[in-house]
């Protein structure tokens, strides 16, 4: 069903997609109402060794870049002007920002980076660039003026921590105010600069290069096959060029490679992992006491589970992949109760009745990883 919704400016879904998607900006105002976020809990989550932020801070015509963890007392007064605090992975951080991102699951899961929190006093920023991903930018306190133009010049600004634009020349300009929407596609050069204290989320859709997948996907492929055989040549004749490379050797070493071409599966399967992968710093915790099979059975067709916010699970053809495991289907294919627990993030009691006990053990597995629990019933 093609659903309208209110934040894309009461356009369809389709419409969005077909029109703006990876194509032009799209500035929707009073499109939504943002989690509350405040600085308390953005200067915390800061501070701590799991998440993931930066600290950015322009002097003048300087800029600095300090990774965390940040403690508060690292961080510059209040009052001072022209420093942001970015928070990566709010939506696995915070149940509010994790039902926000839902209202943007019309993309699928595999493209999805995360939620990024920033804080920002008067004048604070990153500076003018550009993102090679699509973004949502959602104004959740205070203001942030947004200017915006096509990139057109793409030398950056030398000695710089950031990648700052050196000739940036904007086009448009607007002021958004809590609840107004912007969406970027990739490469649309961007500045924004909060106007007072300042709270903008942004929802990231990753666009890795094909070179960025390569040196993994390659990796993943030969530790899955293995290459029987030696080179050989028993009919090799004598030489009078011994510093060129044989063609009849090339012609065999490419004959015995080329016959160990990957398959669309062996795609599926590395994309399912390697799109699943949960960041480095993230850490699931074990719970300390885990149910036997019967009794988790039980407890799961009562009570339903629940995906971690941090989990990823995406389904194929082939199989599933979480947090960067792949796990292969049955003859039968990947249950109905997998394909919903990717889609909805959860299943209940009923959905889980007639799943097959091989799921169940599956959940089970989850459930002692940490990956999921146990819902709270009816």
């Amino acid at each position: 069903m093609d659903r309208t919704l209110t934040h894309l400016g009461a356009m369809s879904v389709s419409r969005f997609m077909r029109e703006h998607w990876q194509r032009r900006p799209l500035l929707v105002r009073n499109a939504l109402t943002p989690p509350a976020v405040d600085r308390r809990q953005l200067f915390a989550l800061a501070a701590r060794d799991e998440v993931e932020s930066r600290l950015i801070v322009r002097r003048g015509q300087d800029w600095t870049l300090r990774h965390g963890p940040i403690p508060r007392r690292a961080l510059p007064p209040l009052r001072q002007k022209h420093w942001t605090l970015l928070v990566q992975g709010l939506d696995g951080l915070d149940q509010a920002a994790h039902r926000f991102l839902a209202r943007f699951r019309f993309v699928p899961d595999a493209r999805l980076d995360d939620l990024m929190a920033s804080y920002a006093s008067d004048g604070g920023g990153v500076g003018p660039h550009v993102d090679n991903y699509d973004v949502f930018l959602v104004q959740a306190a205070g203001f942030r003026r947004w200017r915006i133009g096509r990139a057109r010049d793409p030398r950056l600004q030398p000695g710089r921590p950031l990648r700052l634009l050196a000739h940036f020349q904007p086009e448009q300009e607007w002021l958004l105010g809590p609840g107004d929407l912007l969406y970027l596609p990739p490469g649309v050069a961007h500045d924004g600069i909060a106007v007072g204290e300042s709270i903008t989320l942004s929802v990231g859709y990753r666009t890795p290069t094909f070179q960025e997948l390569l040196d993994p996907w390659f990796a993943d492929f030969a530790s899955r096959n293995e290459l029987p055989g030696r080179y050989a040549d028993p009919g090799l004749r004598p030489t009078t060029r011994p510093g060129a490379l044989p063609p009849a050797m090339v012609a065999r070493v490419h004959a015995a490679l080329s016959r160990h071409r990957p398959r669309r599966a062996d795609t599926e399967r590395f994309l399912l992992e390697y799109l699943s992968e949960p960041k480095d710093h993230i850490v699931f915790r074990r719970p300390p006491r885990i149910p036997a099979p019967a009794a988790f059975a039980r407890a799961a067709r009562r009570r339903g589970v629940l995906l971690d916010p941090r989990s990823r699970l995406l389904t194929g053809r082939t199989g599933v992949g979480i947090n960067g495991e792949f796990v292969p289907a049955a003859p039968g294919g990947v249950p109905a109760s997998l394909r919903q627990l990717a889609d909805r993030r959860r299943l209940d009691g009923r959905q889980l009745a007639a799943a097959p006990a091989a799921c169940l053990t599956l959940l089970r597995d989850w459930l002692q990883a940490g990956w999921l629990t146990l819902g709270p019933g009816r």
